[in-house]
């Protein structure tokens, strides 16, 4: 069609759409009423239709397959043995059978109930019964570690009427087994703990936590120390200038001056003891000495009370100069006090030390500030151990003691930090019903941060090599707790390819393994992931034929 023909119809179409509509007229209502009856008489007959054909599909099906759903034996891939040579009741060819023919396969010994360890055919008790190469020993480390885990907690329990471990699961080859897509594992030994989690908060260590203040009132002369340095006790935080400080050394100067004076006269009266002059001036003498040693001794006192310690022996022997330059910059380490001039430095600096190795943590102080004795000016804090104050369940604090191990990992990380239970308190918080339990936290790498929330788990029970099987392959049927043990000989070419069905008594769990107290041991194979193929052909007597 050429580009003009298209134009035209356009303009043709326009046309005609802007043209006035005119009433239908009678016959045509009639015809467009008959359409719209047959249309709805269509929908209304053609799904009934479909689902009469879909029923009749259906019963065409179920009477050519007898009405059964597929059975195990179709998942074991062995459905083409011969129809006269086939076991309909276990899955596999008649011939092969070990239920039908137990002397194929015959059953070992049984044993019954084991009450000790609530479990059939227990092999903690009957070693023989393990599927293994040879015959393990049972040591009494094995029978000990499953009391522990028995007399620890109750432990869910078996029902002594369970007949499921008389059954055995068998497959026609290796092929069928691979065809029905399950796992299998070896049963294993590894760490497990039994825990009670509680939440909790990270703290400083309120023992190694120093608020330090001035001692004295007066201005703050220079500040040493940031928030976030490191310091060692005894390292200056601060300079203090003080009128109580050079009141302090003044007296004491004086006090060290009254002495020597007084032992001087002392000495120069002895060599008169005897003569008339000498006789009341010696007691005299000696009395104003005494009185001059007590004054010393106060004034060394008042300094160490300002932690400026000082002896009068130590002074003996120095110069005036030199004397007045010790106490001048009294307590100062020697490395600030080489960078102060004698001559512009007041006397009077007190200087503020840290009481232990730790961060300064808080700062709230500032050069030529006036400070007194109520202010707090640093705190420094030892982060190399911290506070964890957990909030326990009251009904699990029966289980608690001192010195149990609690682990504890922050929201934002993985890595956990462990320390014993220290305290543990005497009341229940009235508002969330819980008990405090405080443990502390070692934290030599100072990754812990203080005021932060996470979750504790505090160890209850811990052993170090338990017989631990994955978590698919335990099933509950209801009143016994199984597995499906791999016979020992199932790679035997000749050997029937069976999996015998054990009880098993569960202890700890966590999220990929589960503790077997009883019932498997180390080395046997247990069918794990997509085990419910056994489970379903172990219960089909109760759910049908297929």
């Amino acid at each position: 069609m050429s580009e003009n023909q298209t134009q035209s119809n356009v303009l043709e179409t326009s046309s005609v759409s802007r043209a006035p509509e005119r009433p239908p007229e009678l016959g045509e209502v009639n015809k467009t009423s008959s359409a719209a009856g047959v249309l709805g008489w269509l929908g209304r007959v053609i799904p009934t239709f479909l689902v009469l054909a879909a029923l009749a599909c259906l019963a065409y099906w179920g009477h050519h397959t007898g009405w059964t759903i597929p059975k195990f034996s179709a998942l074991a891939g062995n459905g083409q043995a011969e129809k006269d040579d086939w076991c309909s009741a276990h899955g596999v060819p008649d011939s092969q059978c070990v239920e039908c023919k137990p002397e194929l396969l015959p059953k070992m010994k049984t044993f019954g109930w084991c009450k000790k360890h609530g479990v059939f055919e227990c092999p903690l008790e009957h070693p023989e019964i393990a599927q293994l190469p040879t015959t393990p020993t049972i040591t009494t480390a094995d029978l000990a570690r499953a009391q522990r885990a028995l007399d620890f907690s109750p432990r869910s329990e078996n029902n002594s009427k369970c007949k499921l471990h008389q059954r055995r699961i068998q497959f026609v080859s290796r092929e069928a087994v691979d065809k029905a897509g399950f796992e299998v594992e070896e049963v294993g030994e590894e760490p497990v703990e039994e825990t009670i989690s509680a939440n909790g908060e990270v703290t400083y260590d309120q023992t190694r936590v120093a608020r330090v203040t001035t001692p004295v009132a007066g201005r703050v002369w220079r500040v040493e120390k940031l928030v976030g340095q490191s310091v060692k006790k005894g390292d200056v935080l601060a300079l203090v200038d003080t009128f109580e400080v050079g009141k302090a050394k003044a007296e004491f100067l004086q006090a060290l001056a009254q002495v020597d004076l007084k032992a001087k006269t002392v000495e120069r009266l002895r060599p008169l003891a005897g003569t008339a002059v000498a006789g009341k001036d010696i007691p005299e003498a000696e009395a104003a000495l005494r009185e001059a040693q007590i004054r010393l001794a106060t004034a060394e006192q008042a300094l160490v009370n300002l932690e400026l310690p000082i002896r009068a022996e130590d002074m003996k022997g120095l110069s005036a100069e030199e004397l007045s330059r010790r106490v001048q910059f009294l307590g100062l380490p020697e490395v600030i006090a080489k960078t102060l001039d004698p001559k512009t430095t007041t006397a009077n600096l007190l200087p503020l030390r840290a009481p232990l190795d730790g961060v300064v943590v808080t700062r709230d102080v500032v050069a030529r500030e006036v400070v007194d004795t109520t202010k707090v000016l640093f705190v420094v804090a030892d982060i190399s151990r911290m506070w964890l104050t957990l909030s326990v369940r009251q009904e699990d604090t029966t289980k608690l003691a001192l010195g149990k191990t609690v682990r504890f990992h922050t929201g934002g990380s993985k890595a956990e930090v462990g320390g014993p239970i220290t305290w543990m308190s005497t009341a229940v918080d009235e508002r969330t019903r819980t008990v405090k339990v405080r443990a502390d936290l070692l934290n030599a790498d100072g990754l812990l941060r203080a005021n932060t929330f996470g979750t504790g788990r505090i160890v209850l029970r811990e052993e170090k090599s338990a017989i631990v099987i994955p978590n698919e392959a335990i099933h509950w049927e209801g009143d016994c707790y199984v597995v499906f043990v791999r016979d020992k000989n199932f790679f035997k070419e000749s050997a029937p390819k069976v999996f015998h069905v054990r009880t098993v008594r569960p202890g700890a769990k966590n999220e990929k393994h589960t503790e077997i107290i009883a019932g498997v041991l180390p080395g046997e194979n247990v069918a794990t992931k997509g085990s419910g193929v056994l489970r379903s052909e172990l219960l089909k007597n109760n759910l049908g034929e297929g």
